[in-house]
């Protein structure tokens, strides 16, 4: 439709938007006399010309806002600031996705009161990876094999020795003996939790630094029967080899 705030031949579109996101909002766009689509208030300025005052020309309603004319001081002949209806155009605010970000923040801790305490500081740098829970079950029905691929028998545990954990057998205890044995920097004393309690939630009352054995306390006495075992042991093979 030819609108009469600009010069004769001009004419205004309105499109409704029909799909998307910002489904239902309107795009203004104006045609010059000559057919040339106008999408935005700088371009019409600069089609328009320093002879016609834009300052109180509102783009998308296509009317002039008499308030903004009658405070308007732009003397007649000024050059025209083309940025200044970017800035004030709605219609060329660039959209964004009102979205929580779903990338983890890094948050300051400030401590406004010294008594004031964390449960846990962050830890900078490389990270212990997590442990797997129960990772012996995948080497469940494999056996060790010697040198003339003849299988290795498995070892039977002490009699003081009871296992922890949903359906393990001997096997799987003594892995994580060996596994605890072996990469563990802590003494092995066992699980402090009960057996119920790591039965009914492992994930979080289970150690996994330490085997899946009840918690067992080696005393003085029990290492040196151990010692008395091995001297036994020592002084039969001396003598056979006489």
């Amino acid at each position: 439709m030819e609108i009469n705030t600009l010069p004769s031949g001009w004419k205004r579109e309105e499109v409704v938007r029909k799909s998307g996101l910002s489904v239902g909002k309107t795009d203004v766009y104006y045609y010059s006399p000559d057919g040339k689509k106008v999408r935005s208030k700088p371009h019409l300025a600069r089609c328009l010309g320093e002879n016609f005052d834009m300052a109180a020309f509102d783009f998308r309603s296509g009317k002039i806002i008499h308030s903004a004319l009658r405070k308007s001081k732009r003397a007649q002949g000024s050059a025209y600031d083309f940025a200044r209806g970017l800035r004030n155009d709605g219609a060329m605010v660039i959209p964004i996705r009102q979205t929580a970000s779903i990338f983890k923040q890094p948050v300051t801790v400030i401590r406004n009161r010294q008594e004031s305490k964390t449960k846990t500081d962050l830890k900078h740098g490389p990270q212990e990876p997590p442990k797997q829970l129960f990772w012996e079950k995948r080497l469940q029905g494999l056996l060790a094999s010697d040198d003339t691929q003849e299988q290795l028998q498995p070892l039977d545990l002490p009699k003081n020795v009871q296992g922890i954990g949903p359906e393990l057998t001997t096997e799987n205890i003594l892995q994580s003996i060996s596994a605890a044995l072996h990469l563990n920097t802590v003494p092995v004393v066992g699980q402090n939790q009960s057996k119920s309690s790591i039965q009914k939630n492992p994930g979080v009352n289970i150690d996994t630094n330490q085997p899946h054995i009840q918690h067992m306390v080696v005393s003085d006495d029990d290492i040196r029967r151990q010692e008395q075992k091995v001297l036994e042991a020592r002084k039969k093979l001396q003598d056979a080899m006489t």
